[in-house]
């Protein structure tokens, strides 16, 4: 029997990769779901594996945690890869923070596991920082080339104001706010070819009523002293 290849040994079965997709996907919904402490247990019903399965692939809880931050952080780079040549380059850029915005409103109860995987990890927070500053830097430099946004803002700017502004991201109305907020932001740095200045319609009423303002007012009559009062 002939040896196997050292690329073919390390090379994953199908198998293995599907059920590590499997994990991570069923660990999303579960933490979304339960929090810090959902079981592992729950996580691995969801994905049809057995717990040993998942513990082969993930020993501890942190590894689990870690592996879902970095799939989802690596998923928004890859729509920003896909954006940069499907959309438009204003459109793009706010598809990819709108998205960024449905990833924290859906993540919810995983917040606590997702701070305790970066904060416990800088080399995890680094590739973080990368990886998105990369994505959206790609995006934004497109957009500035296209001449349809101002130039004066960097990736670093962008990611602040997204952290900003999904802050409070577990209080009733965030999402729909934070939403509005991202369109508001977009399209504030659009670039302006034309300043026109706003024309003030004055309606009749109001005329009037500005011409009393600049009528000089009569002097006030002395009172008549009527004899007999």
């Amino acid at each position: 029997m002939a040896p196997q290849s050292a690329e073919a040994v390390r090379r994953p079965r199908a198998d293995a990769v599907r059920n590590r997709d499997r994990v991570l996907a069923a660990a999303k919904a579960v933490f979304s779901a339960g929090g810090l402490d959902a079981s592992l247990e729950a996580v691995a019903r969801r994905a049809g594996v057995g717990i040993g399965t998942l513990y082969r692939h993930f020993p501890t809880r942190e590894a689990l945690f870690e592996a879902v931050y970095r799939r989802e952080v690596e998923q928004l780079g890859e729509l920003a890869d896909s954006l940069k040549g499907a959309a438009a380059p204003v459109e793009a850029l706010r598809r990819w923070l709108r998205s960024n915005v449905e990833f924290v409103a859906t993540k919810k109860g995983m917040s606590a596991a997702l701070a305790l995987a970066v904060h416990g990890s800088s080399e995890l927070y680094a590739y973080t920082f990368d990886r998105l500053t990369k994505a959206v830097g790609a995006l934004l430099d497109r957009a500035v080339a296209a001449g349809e946004i101002r130039a004066d803002v960097s990736p670093e700017d962008v990611l602040r104001i997204l952290a900003g502004m999904s802050y409070m991201y577990d209080q009733p109305g965030w999402h729909k706010s934070v939403l509005r907020l991202v369109d508001v932001f977009v399209d504030g740095l659009r670039v302006q070819t034309r300043v026109d200045r706003p024309t003030r319609v004055v309606s009749r009423r109001d005329d009037a009523k500005e011409s009393m303002k600049r009528r000089p007012r009569p002097h006030r009559a002395q009172k008549l002293s009527i004899p007999g009062e």
